[in-house]
């Protein structure tokens, strides 16, 4: 099992912990991910990062669909891997909720897995320039020839000679997206996986399998699911801290009817809780929300505890069906337990000097 680690996303003011990811590379560690919702986005670290270090993978977890086109997508991951080196890149995508969509984007939420198949289509295309680029999809055309169209539009060919097997994963819960994800991506970042959810989506990611044909299977494939981390011994301290998220997402983030995060804690088996947390979140009751999620609930998807207690949970992940666990959080000091309970192979020249 890899083990990546998470750039800050939701702060006030940007801030990439340089030290700290060129140390999770000097330990060995195999990628880095950054993330966006509607505040920084998740291009410009990594390309900052892209200079500063010199093996670890860089990666979107995720980009989101409405943020832009998909051969602008194609054009910014292609310019990315140009400027880190082939093989360093992962092009994360997913389609985030239909408030930020059409709140923040100004986009139509659609159908969007249609648009998730659509979207990796295009960009596949433009990254082989096999043709100039045609696309006639469920969700999405190119060129375009819907309302405003000038009818002058040509199709086009990409400049930038990109490498065609630049890997795409995406970020996606629900059994048709996860279905579409083993079928078209090279890799996987599963919503709300925990130990134990392989009983789930084994199924589901075997379908994708057999649709995609060609002999595609599960060596052809990663998956990075993610988890907090703390080394402590206070594991009660440091499971109450991660409650107030919990609640928010559970209880507050997206509408009512369409809460992703709600969904998935009633798909891993908390749905008293779940309806509890959102009826008491949504009254304006949000210490209360807090207070009702279950200890359980947040330790199945964290690494918190002293070292022994690390040590079993990390052979819990490593058991758990997942190629990779992205780190969120956590000291210097835990990233080099951690490293060292892995047994990932250090790299003293990694972080040593930063590209010119």
């Amino acid at each position: 099992m890899k083990l990546g680690i998470a750039l800050p996303w939701a702060g006030r003011r940007l801030q990439v912990p340089v030290r700290r990811v060129q140390l999770a590379e000097r330990l060995g560690f195999d990628s880095v991910w950054a993330a966006e919702a509607y505040g920084s986005d998740a291009l410009t670290p990594l390309a900052y990062l892209a200079a500063l270090t010199r093996q670890i993978r860089l990666g979107t977890s995720i980009m989101q669909l409405a943020a832009r086109s998909p051969t602008a997508t194609a054009m910014a991951m292609a310019s990315l891997e140009h400027l880190a080196g082939e093989g360093r890149v992962i092009c994360g995508l997913g389609v985030s909720g239909p408030q930020v969509v059409e709140g923040w984007y100004g986009q139509p939420w659609g159908r969007p897995h249609h648009r998730l198949r659509d979207y990796v289509a295009i960009m596949r295309k433009a990254w082989n320039r096999e043709e100039p680029l045609v696309h006639e999809g469920e969700e999405l055309q190119l060129p375009w020839r819907g309302p405003g169209a000038s009818g002058l539009a040509k199709p086009l060919r990409m400049i930038l000679h990109a490498n065609p097997r630049l890997p795409v994963w995406l970020g996606t819960g629900s059994r048709k997206n996860v279905i579409l994800t083993a079928e078209v991506a090279d890799g996987w970042h599963p919503f709300g996986f925990v130990p134990g959810s392989m009983r789930v989506y084994r199924p589901w990611l075997e379908e994708g399998f057999r649709r995609a044909g060609g002999g595609k299977s599960w060596r052809d494939f990663e998956i990075q699911a993610g988890c907090s981390l703390e080394l402590t011994d206070d594991v009660t301290g440091a499971l109450e801290a991660l409650k107030p998220q919990v609640a928010l997402y559970v209880g507050g983030m997206g509408h009512p009817r369409m809460n992703f995060h709600k969904r998935q804690m009633i798909r891993r088996g908390y749905p008293e809780a779940a309806e509890r947390i959102q009826e008491l979140y949504l009254a304006g009751r949000r210490e209360e929300a807090i207070a009702a999620v279950p200890d359980d609930y947040v330790d199945e998807g964290a690494l918190i505890g002293p070292v022994e207690r690390l040590r079993q949970r990390l052979a819990e992940w490593r058991n758990s069906g997942i190629t990779g666990l992205t780190l969120h959080g956590g000291s210097e000091e835990a990233l080099r337990e951690v490293a060292r309970l892995a047994d990932l192979q250090p790299d003293r020249r990694a972080g040593a000097d930063a590209r010119s």
